[in-house]
């Protein structure tokens, strides 16, 4: 794949182009695509000399589009889906390709991967990658087509998109309950040590909870993994506040004070703009989507 000495874009710079704004990384485009680092560099210099100016800017999780690279990535995906459609035997799948993603542990297990599989039953050159963290949106991030995250996003570029709702419950095991007595009251629950997100860490403001409904506990353990906070509960390390879609599963979580304590939360699905005109994407966030609806009883505790 040369790089152009022509004045002219080409065709193999904006392929490069949009390897390195779906990965965010130099050396990832340069797996993919079979080239070296120095190979990628040197066609995003060249590109950005056709056009005229900067497409891309160091962003805290790799590169990221500007304006102008923006409007070259989207011209960029139709020379990819041109090239894809002339090398099918027959009219290839639109449903195809990678679809990066972020979401929360729970999100992921949950509702996203049943998502991908079903989808992949009709698209089966359907692939995505699944980042979990728990995190804002952000005005500038590079690597991923879609950011699920918790609380509306205040976001200038690209689209949110309300995908549904979770409840946060206050949970104990049976032989906690034994050992430290079932409370009754929320100041009762407050004597107890509760099990949760490590609060220096927290980015989320809506999982700021039990500052509200559960003022002055502390804590017993703290994790900036929910799945840790479920197996810490279960193993009877105190109360705690977890997801009802992901506590319910187990019988051994006794679910306490229901009517003082639950906090219904949202999730949103933030697109990026380079992303918004692939069919992948948004059947991706069609099945998000869906998933959430089979599963709303069970996503609010019901």
């Amino acid at each position: 794949m040369p790089t152009s000495s022509s004045s002219a874009p080409s065709a193999d710079q904006l392929l490069v182009l949009l390897e390195v704004a779906r990965s965010g990384r130099f050396t990832t485009a340069a797996r993919s695509l079979g080239l070296t680092h120095t190979t990628v560099s040197r066609n995003i210099s060249a590109l950005e000399r056709a056009l005229g100016g900067r497409i891309l800017v160091r962003g805290s999780d790799g590169w990221a589009l500007t304006a102008l690279g923006e409007r070259a990535a989207r011209a960029a995906e139709g020379v990819a889906e041109s090239l894809a459609r002339l090398a099918a035997d027959e009219p290839a799948d639109p449903v195809a390709g990678v679809v990066r993603m972020s979401t929360t542990d729970g999100f992921a297990a949950y509702v996203a991967s049943p998502a991908v599989a079903a989808l992949r039953q009709d698209h089966p050159e359907l692939a995505v990658e699944i980042v979990t963290v728990t995190r804002q949106a952000a005005q500038h991030r590079s690597g991923v087509d879609i950011e699920v995250v918790v609380g509306e996003p205040a976001v200038n570029r690209g689209r949110a998109l309300h995908l549904g709702g979770y409840e946060l419950g206050l949970y104990a095991s049976p032989d906690y309950l034994e050992r430290h007595s079932i409370p009754a009251t929320i100041e009762e629950a407050v004597r107890h040590r509760l099990v949760y997100f490590v609060d220096s860490m927290l980015q989320v403001d809506e999982l700021d909870v039990p500052r509200r409904l559960l003022p002055g506990i502390r804590d017993a353990v703290t994790s900036t993994n929910v799945f840790v906070h479920v197996e810490a509960t279960r193993a009877g390390a105190g109360l705690g506040l977890l997801p009802c879609f992901m506590a319910d599963r187990h019988p051994d979580l006794v679910r306490l004070l229901r009517a003082e304590i639950h906090q219904r939360l949202p999730y949103w699905a933030v697109v990026h703009p380079e992303s918004w005109r692939r069919p992948a994407v948004a059947a991706v966030v069609g099945g998000l989507r869906q998933q959430m609806t089979e599963q709303q009883d069970a996503m609010y505790g019901r």
